[in-house]
């Protein structure tokens, strides 16, 4: 009789003791989720930072270019507004479009290119871009993490009764997505 009683509060212990590492695990993954878009968000506050000086700096050499530089500015603005990874997503690939079209305008500008200023500040860009890519890349890999242990057994019992749920991947646009078509002739 004692004998089933021990056994009893040892399997009692063990399973409540699996309860406890699940869902700790489930806790950290989730926090790290948290933390690596927190760490997109930081470079892309960095670009957000950097726009408006390069506008600013631009505005002087391309009065003809009004256009392009409110697109890139109203493309900051819907970016630093957008929410999640999805909204986010489709924000800053319109941000990033904009800047293309800014950065293939000012070829047109001699005395722009040869700035330092623009130099340097697209230099920050293109870093600043480089970093947000490998942030993504992260963030996507801690999200398969986590959604993994949320939808595996036994750890999706335990995931529901918390209320963890899968997180959205960061995703590239379908337009984005198409192959790039050189012509060298």
């Amino acid at each position: 009789m004692v004998i089933g009683v021990i056994i009893a509060i040892v399997l009692v212990v063990v399973f409540l003791g699996g309860i406890i590492m699940i869902y700790n695990r489930l806790v950290r993954q989730r926090n790290k989720v948290d933390n690596s878009w927190k760490q997109i968000d930081v470079q892309l506050k960095r670009r957000h930072d950097l726009i408006p000086n390069l506008v600013e700096v631009v505005k002087d050499y391309m009065s003809y270019e009004q256009e392009v530089l409110e697109n890139v500015t109203k493309a900051r603005s819907q970016a630093m507004q957008a929410s999640g990874p999805a909204e986010a997503g489709k924000a800053e690939n319109m941000l990033s479009g904009a800047l293309k079209s800014l950065f293939a305008v000012a070829e047109n500008y001699p005395d722009l290119k040869a700035n330092q200023n623009v130099s340097q500040l697209q230099e920050e860009l293109t870093s600043t871009e480089n970093k947000i890519a490998f942030a993504r890349q992260l963030y996507n890999d801690v999200v398969m993490y986590f959604n993994n242990k949320v939808q595996t057994f036994p750890s999706h019992i335990i995931a529901g009764a918390f209320g963890f749920q899968a997180r959205e991947f960061f995703e590239v646009p379908e337009e984005e997505k198409e192959v790039v078509k050189v012509d060298l002739r």
